[in-house]
C-alpha cells in the first residue's frame, strides 16, 4: 500500500519554494484539488494546482521578481503556469464562473475561498491545503473520500449542463475507489444527459478522458456502468 501523505506533499522542495515565495510577499496561496485528494488516498501526484488570493498581474510580478519561469496562455481565466524545479504549478486566482458553457466561462475574481470551491465539480476536488498542513474542506470531501463516495457540489443537473464533460469525469473518478458508494439517482440523472454529452463534446476530449480512466488503480469501476441506458 502506498504510504504517501499530505506530509510528503508539503515536504516537496518545489512546493516549499512556492509557499515561501508568496508568503514572503504576504500573499495567501493554497494547494487545491487533485493533489490533496491523491495524498489523502496515499497516492503521489504530478499535477499540482494552486489557488491564490492574488490577482493575475500580481502573480506575474511576484514570479518575475523571484526569477521564476512561467507561462500565461490562460491569463484570461486567471491562471498562470509557474515552473519550479521542473515542476509545473497551475496558479489560479480565486474566482467565480459565470454563464459556463463547457470549457468556456466568464469569470469574476473573488477573495472568498468558499465561492472558489463552489465552482469545482466534486467534493473530493474542492479541498485546500495551506503550508502549515491545514485543510479547508467546505463540502466534506475528506468524509466522502473515507466513505468512497463521489458527490457533485451543488445541483447535479445544473452542474452537468454547465459542462457535459463532468459525466465522463464522474466515471473516471469512480476508478480511484476500490468499492465506490453510488449515490441514489445519480445513474438515472447521468444517463439523461448522455446524448447531449456526446453531441457537445469532441471525440478527442472524450478519448482523453477515457484514457485517463485506464490509469486509475481500480479502472474497472469506471466501466462497470454503461453511459447509455
Amino acid at each position: 500500500m502506498n504510504n504517501y501523505s499530505v506530509v510528503n506533499l508539503l515536504d516537496t522542495y518545489s512546493i516549499k519554494r512556492l509557499f515561501d515565495i508568496f508568503e514572503n510577499e504576504a500573499k495567501e496561496v493554497r494547494l487545491v484539488g487533485g493533489c490533496i485528494r491523491d495524498a489523502l488516498l496515499g497516492k503521489e501526484t504530478k499535477d499540482i494546482d494552486v489557488a491564490a488570493k492574488v490577482q493575475p498581474d500580481e502573480i506575474i510580478r511576484i514570479l518575475d521578481k523571484h526569477k521564476i519561469q512561467y507561462e500565461n496562455f490562460a491569463y484570461k481565466y486567471g491562471s498562470i503556469i509557474a515552473i519550479i524545479e521542473d515542476q509545473k504549478f497551475q496558479i489560479t486566482t480565486l474566482r467565480e464562473d459565470i454563464n459556463q458553457m463547457g470549457r468556456h466561462t466568464n469569470i469574476i475574481f473573488t477573495d472568498d475561498w468558499k465561492k472558489d470551491a463552489e465552482r469545482r465539480d466534486f467534493t473530493i476536488n474542492a479541498m485546500y491545503l495551506s503550508s502549515d498542513g491545514t485543510i479547508k474542506d467546505y463540502f466534506n470531501g475528506q468524509r466522502d473520500i473515507a466513505e468512497s463516495k463521489l458527490q457533485f457540489i451543488g445541483n447535479i443537473d445544473e452542474r452537468i449542463q454547465e459542462d457535459y464533460l463532468r459525466i465522463f469525469r464522474y466515471y473516471r473518478f469512480l476508478g480511484i475507489f476500490e468499492k465506490p458508494q453510488i449515490i441514489d439517482n445519480y445513474e438515472l440523472i447521468l444517463h439523461r444527459y448522455c446524448n447531449e454529452a456526446l453531441n457537445n463534446l469532441s471525440n478527442d476530449i472524450i478519448r482523453t478522458e477515457i484514457l485517463k480512466m485506464f490509469n486509475n488503480p481500480f479502472a474497472l469501476n469506471s466501466f462497470c456502468n454503461q453511459l447509455n441506458p
